[in-house]
């Protein structure tokens, strides 16, 4: 004969219901820590600095960044004064505000 052993159901759900919401919590404060990191700290893309040249370009999602610095800008800004391609004549701007060009 199998041995019937009484359980508190009740006290089992509303366990899990705790850890449930204790979870949910974590990933909730995790969730908005993460937000209000992201919001304050932007990234170092939106900040021009002398000898290096971000600009924005078309691609295939929509928008891209190109961010050059040193040696690969002038390369890049060097490139974008002798040809007229549409790609060349967006980056010019961004060469002559980092003073490349």
């Amino acid at each position: 004969m199998p041995l019937l052993v009484r359980t508190d159901a009740a006290a089992d759900v509303a366990g899990g219901k705790r850890r449930l919401a204790v979870i949910l919590a974590v990933v909730a404060v995790c969730l908005g820590a993460f937000g209000a990191w992201s919001a304050l700290r932007p990234g170092s893309y939106d900040v021009q600095r002398a000898g290096c040249v971000t600009a924005t370009i078309p691609s295939s999602t929509g928008g891209g960044l190109l961010h050059e610095c040193g040696a690969g800008a002038q390369a890049l800004c060097k490139h974008a004064l002798r040809h007229r391609d549409s790609l060349s004549l967006r980056i010019r701007p961004a060469c002559r505000q980092a003073g490349l060009g």
